[in-house]
């Protein structure tokens, strides 16, 4: 890797680094030597010289995310390393398997590579940069990714245009680095098939984090009926009638998602009409729905992206959880989940008991849910673990 330039920390703040967490703030540089330009590689120096590793500089609260620690400079097969050790990974956590052919190869810090994500769906790779170094590398990603996969990779699609930070999002656009493949895409999960549009999709086109969570819906979907809310692509809709539900309703507010559950629905063999989706905001379509339902999944998009927002967006999980915990049959269950990184785990607990206190029903807490294996939490890097879940029975 070239280096631009060297960043010098201040006494004491190397101390986070040398316990290898991924993230020098700009508060924590004494000063920074050479052509620094957004997304350049950086070497990472001690007050006293020491060399602690390298990273991608960019200006900005987190200036320098690590992306090798120790006085070792980055080989020329380093991304090529990165991705083996990430494939390697999956591998001894089950991945992938004959009924399961799409999971998450990079998760960002769980993998020692903050700022980018990597899905990979049946031969298909999205890509996806959060941050300029990761954009800057974005070719020898794909090349690598291409080396490490071979011969089952046969596209790598680089989708960062909703992701990159401020104007960059504006003069950069999603493009393919590879290859070229018909969407929709159809990959298989525990089994169950689901349509992939990464072009028009949210963020890479599934949501591969609930896997786990939508298996275990199946458990208690047998002969009930099912309101999954928030639906997306109707993945919890298609494990519950797999499961053997009796009725399952699909709601999200976009008419894009409904479309795509009504399409995996039909393409796991389920009628569509008779298990009716709803393109209606959530808190509409609970208004009038007193004990309709046996088992209720509440899967919100991320209702707080940063610290500013977490107030409101306790206020919103709050109320979200209230009107499900009102409505719902007694003895039923709900799974309720917060992708909201900055609602730590302990909070949005809390936000669960208020919402039981004002809608006055006994609540049993039946599982504590997070994220699969494919989404791994660095043990130096807490913050990674961003998924929480609760699966409440409610007398």
């Amino acid at each position: 890797m070239v280096n631009a330039g060297t960043v010098i920390l201040k006494k004491g703040k190397e101390h986070s680094i040398e316990r290898y967490h991924p993230w020098i703030f700009s508060g924590a540089i004494q000063q920074s030597t050479g052509s620094l330009t957004d997304g350049c590689w950086v070497e990472v120096l001690s007050y006293k010289n020491k060399r602690l590793g390298f990273g991608h500089y960019q200006k900005g609260s987190i200036t320098v995310r690590m992306l090798h620690f120790g006085a070792d400079e980055p080989g020329e097969h380093f991304w090529e390393n990165k991705f083996r050790q990430a494939l390697q990974l999956r591998r001894s956590a089950g991945l992938p398997t004959e009924t399961t052919n799409a999971f998450r190869l990079i998760h960002g810090e769980g993998d020692g590579l903050p700022g980018l994500i990597v899905d990979y769906y049946d031969g298909v790779a999205i890509v996806q940069a959060h941050d300029a170094g990761m954009h800057e590398d974005r070719h020898r990603i794909a090349e690598a990714l291409q080396k490490a996969l071979s011969p089952a990779l046969q596209t790598v699609y680089y989708k960062s245009h909703g992701t990159l930070p401020g104007k960059m999002r504006d003069e950069h656009y999603n493009e393919y680095l590879s290859g070229m493949s018909a969407v929709p895409h159809i990959v298989a999960e525990h089994s169950k098939k689901f349509y992939i549009d990464w072009e028009e999709g949210q963020k890479t086109g599934f949501f591969l984090d609930q896997r786990e969570n939508r298996r275990l819906l199946g458990e208690f979907s047998a002969g009930k009926t099912v309101l999954n809310t928030f639906c997306y692509t109707g993945g919890f809709s298609v494990y519950a009638l797999e499961a053997g539900a009796q009725l399952v309703h699909s709601v999200d507010a976009s008419e894009k998602a409904i479309q795509l559950t009504r399409k995996n629905l039909e393409l796991n063999g389920f009628d569509a009409e008779k298990h009716a989706c709803y393109a209606i905001d959530t808190f509409d379509f609970l208004a009038d729905k007193h004990h309709a339902y046996d088992v209720i999944v509440l899967d919100p998009p991320a209702f707080a992206k940063h610290r500013d927002a977490r107030h409101q967006a306790v206020r919103g999980y709050q109320r979200l959880n209230a009107e499900a915990m009102k409505v719902i049959r007694p003895g039923g269950v709900i799974f309720t989940f917060s992708c909201s990184q900055v609602v730590d785990r302990q909070l949005f607990y809390d936000t669960i008991v208020s919402a039981a206190i004002q809608a006055g029903r006994q609540i049993k807490v039946l599982h504590h849910l997070s994220q699969p294996a494919d989404h791994p939490v660095s043990i130096f890097h807490p913050e990674g673990e961003y998924l929480k879940g609760l699966v409440l029975f409610v007398e």
